[in-house]
Order: structure tokens, then C-alpha cells, then sequence
């Protein structure tokens, strides 16, 4: 067993606009948007594309169109006239991106991309790639920093929770601790959660404006333990598929 001198640490920033309150210098950078964007990313990287590039603006990614990439934007849980695809998981399956490009700008969850793009790294997480995440995770013997995108940098429960399903399995295995009130609280959430996402959802702000937009199979997915075992990564602004995972 480690002491607690030997152990890495483990925190858990609730907002982007949070994040400048933390020193992510020597820390792996977990980006969060459980509703929808991460989830979509690793899915999209699970079958098959190339390359996905997150983009702050909306003209921004339109422009991508002429240079042959997919394109996909969301607002406010909607997808937007004139691109190939929104935020959900499903559009990005099969032949729509094996071997694509992408393009994406979401809300939430590229916003927060951005915001953490200076740190030592930053990688993609999500419950559809949980357990392949965590022990990559654990190997890399550095400490980590999950962002929740949250929604519209207010904070919310669905990033929340997977931040503290994160929090719980590095601290298990014995080479984490942490002191962070913020990943303590999400370690509680997810104690609290894990028997039933879905139905510990039911009155968050996310789920109830998503099921306006009658997406509910989105969100019953995205809650869905690894369904994408694929750890994406931001190299020099882009997102790649971590290849050392599977060696």
C-alpha cells in the first residue's frame, strides 16, 4: 500500500470557469460532457474516424465543409440547419465517419476543450469509455483533473457523476488520493447514483431539456458503461484515438 506521500492526486473543477483556479500544468486534464459531446466524440472514434477537431464557433466549423470534413454543431441541445450532424451519439456511427474527419462545436463540451487545451494533456472522458479511461489513467502515474463542461459553465449533475465515478476508481486503486471538497461531493453523487444513473437524472435541468426534445435514447445511452472503449486525445488542437491503450 502507498503512503499518502507516494500517491498522485485526483480533483474535480464543477465549471470551465473554474478551471484557471487550478494548477493543470503536471496534471491530465479529463474533459467532461456526459450530455452529449464527449460521449459522441468517443463513440465516433469507436467507429472508425479519423480525426476530430473541436471548434468554438459555428462559422468557424461550417468552414471545415470545403476542406472535406464532416461537420457537426449543437445549440442548446439542437442540432443546427446546414450540417451534417448535431451532438448526438447515434449520428456518429457507421459509414457517417469511418475514416472522416470531423469537425464539432457543441455548447458545452468544446467550449471546455478549449479551456483546458494548455494542460500537460488532455484526453476525453466519458461513462461509454469509463473503465478503459481509469486504468489508462492509473498506469500514467500522474495526477488528474476531471473538467465538468457543465452546462453554460453552470455546474450540473451528469458530469458531476462522472467525474465521481473517476474519482472512486483511482482512489481504489490505491495510487490516488484526494483532498479536493469538489471531488469528495462527486464521489458522494456517484455513491449515491450508480445503481441508477438514468432514474437520478430524472429532474436534472439536462435530462428535462433534452426530453423536451424528445432525445431520451440519447441520454439512457450516454449513461451506459463502456460502449466505447477508445481513449481520445487532444494532439496540437486536434482529437486522435489513443493508439498505446490497446498495445
Amino acid at each position: 500500500m502507498k503512503s499518502s506521500s507516494e500517491k498522485k492526486k485526483v480533483e474535480v473543477c464543477s465549471s470551465p470557469l473554474l478551471f484557471d483556479l487550478y494548477d493543470s500544468s503536471d496534471s491530465i486534464v479529463v474533459v467532461i460532457d456526459v450530455l452529449r459531446a464527449t460521449s459522441s466524440i468517443c463513440v465516433a472514434f469507436e467507429h472508425g474516424a479519423e480525426k476530430i477537431i473541436p471548434v468554438a464557433g459555428v462559422e468557424e466549423t461550417r468552414a471545415y465543409k470545403e476542406k472535406g470534413f464532416v461537420i457537426a454543431a449543437e445549440r442548446d441541445g439542437e442540432k443546427l440547419d446546414g450540417f451534417d450532424l448535431g451532438n448526438s451519439p447515434f449520428g456518429f456511427m457507421g459509414d457517417t465517419v469511418k475514416g472522416k474527419s470531423i469537425a464539432i462545436s457543441t455548447t458545452n463540451g468544446t467550449q471546455a476543450i478549449h479551456v483546458a487545451g494548455k494542460s500537460k494533456q488532455v484526453v476525453i472522458g466519458s461513462f461509454l469509455n469509463l473503465d478503459v479511461l481509469c486504468e489508462w489513467l492509473v498506469r500514467q502515474e500522474s495526477n488528474v483533473l476531471c473538467l465538468c463542461s457543465g452546462w453554460k459553465n453552470r455546474f450540473n449533475l451528469e458530469d458531476t457523476l462522472l467525474a465521481g465515478a473517476i474519482v472512486q476508481r483511482l482512489k481504489n486503486s490505491d495510487a490516488y488520493h484526494s483532498h479536493c471538497d469538489s471531488a469528495i461531493a462527486a464521489e458522494h453523487l456517484y455513491q449515491l447514483a450508480k445503481k441508477d444513473l438514468f432514474g437520478f437524472l430524472e429532474n436534472s435541468s439536462h435530462r428535462r431539456r433534452l426530453k423536451k426534445l424528445h432525445i431520451e435514447r440519447d441520454i439512457e445511452y450516454c449513461l451506459t458503461p463502456n460502449q466505447a472503449p477508445v481513449i481520445p486525445v487532444l494532439q496540437g488542437g486536434v482529437l486522435v484515438k489513443l493508439i498505446e491503450v490497446f498495445s
